[in-house]
């Protein structure tokens, strides 16, 4: 994926089991975040800036998506505990996960395995990727996306 690309299409459950679809959100502006998993540390962090700054996207127009190989379930137990008001996809198929291409070979104390490798998309309204943002750090991603824009 890189910056002018039409961003893959995606229909996924979100932490309430409904199917959301990237054609339903044509026209928007969208904050696409790939991470690991539900109720680490890093991803609580992540989860927790965007929540912290959603009136600021809200305002904006802009939707603010979490993805992760996560179940539904996971998903709506993570975000009731942390009032997260933002839409979670569960992706345990991987299919928008590799989609994307942030399903990489990761390295854990000398471990190799495959896993998300945390990415964050802005899709802009004619849903093409206006900017990749790798590897990015969960505390100051929300943030920076908002300076960014």
């Amino acid at each position: 994926m890189q910056t002018g690309d039409i961003a893959p299409a995606f229909s996924l459950p979100d932490q309430n089991g409904n199917i959301i679809s990237s054609a339903d959100l044509a026209g928007k502006k969208i904050i696409l975040y790939f991470y690991p998993k539900d109720n680490t540390p890093g991803c609580t962090r992540q989860a927790c800036a965007f929540a912290g700054l959603f009136e600021e996207f809200k305002k904006r127009d802009i939707v603010v998506i979490g993805i992760s190989k996560d179940s539904v379930e996971s998903h709506r137990k993570f975000a009731e505990k942390h009032a997260l008001p933002f839409i979670l996809l569960a992706d345990p198929e991987l299919q928008a996960i590799k989609a994307y291409g942030v399903w990489q070979e990761k390295k854990l104390y000398g471990k190799v395995s495959m896993g998300v490798v945390r990415t964050t998309f802005i899709i802009n309204e004619k849903g093409m990727i206006e900017k990749i943002m790798p590897k990015v750090k969960p505390d100051t991603n929300a943030a920076e996306i908002l300076a960014a824009l």
